[in-house]
Formats: C-alpha cells, structure tokens, sequence
C-alpha cells in the first residue's frame, strides 16, 4: 500500500496547503528569523544562502516533508487520529521538527488520547530563537482550530 492509499490524497492535499499557507515561498535561499538557511516553503536540509530553486523542486520538496511529517505523526500514536488532526499536526511537526515533537507534552496527551489537551498544546510554541513570533502565533492559532475542529 502506498501512502497516498494509507493517508488519502485529501490528507496529503491538506497538508501541504496548510503548511504553505504559513511557510511562504522562496526561490532564493534566505536566512530565517532564528539564523538558519532556509529555502522553499520552510525546507532548511543541507540549504546554503545563494541555493536557488525552481517552483517544481519546491514543491517536491514540501510534499515529502509533509509525508514525513505525517509519517512521524501516525508512527507517535497506537490508534487512529481524525483527518483534521493529522494535517494540523502535520503542519506543526513540518515546522518544529520530529525531534521537537517527540519530546513535547503535546505528544504525551495524544498517547493518552487527549486529543483536546494535545491541541490545545499548539499555542505553547509561539517562541524562535527565544523570542515570540506573531506569526507564530496565528499559524498556531489556526492549527490548534483544525485541530479540535474534529472534536466538536
């Protein structure tokens, strides 16, 4: 099974429309708010200032993170999570990293199946580099509504 099959391309589609819609886009390399070289829509693997890509790179580039960002996500839990869930934390993973998120009291509520508590967990990290980011914290804001949008 693939995991277009396993996630459904509507999942996938969601995700990546989330995370561009917070990450922007750039060509060109540029160095982002806490000092690391970023290109495309947040992607920083190996990225040096003066890297240039084409919107096609880009978004390959996006899609497999997303992938592996879902990856991460379904992997973190021992049953199923709701679509909206899944794509908001997506998101939230694609930007802090797996690492992040596999230490985070987020991550401890899901595996207790507080789904609401996990959510609500989103607003804490509004912080880069040790300081508050507004748009930190609207991208947290509407991750944390699709994220309990499911629960209603």
């Amino acid at each position: 099974m693939d995991l277009k099959t396993k996630w459904g391309a509507g999942v996938i589609s969601a995700a990546i429309a989330l995370v561009a819609a917070w990450e922007g886009r750039s060509l060109i390399a540029y160095v982002d708010p806490v000092g690391i070289p970023t290109i495309c829509d947040g992607y920083t693997q190996g990225v040096k200032l003066g890297d240039v890509a084409s919107p096609a790179h880009c978004d390959a580039l996006t899609e497999q993170e997303v992938r592996r960002a879902l990856a991460v996500v379904d992997r973190s839990v021992s049953y199923p999570l709701p679509d909206e869930v899944r794509v908001a934390l997506s998101s939230f993973v694609y930007n802090v990293g797996a690492g992040a998120f596999a230490n985070s009291t987020l991550l401890r509520k899901l595996r207790v199946q507080d789904i609401a508590g996990a959510c609500r967990e989103l607003d804490r990290w509004v912080y880069a580099g040790g300081r508050k980011l507004r748009g930190l914290e609207r991208r947290r804001q509407a991750e944390r509504q699709l994220c309990l949008s499911s629960l209603l």
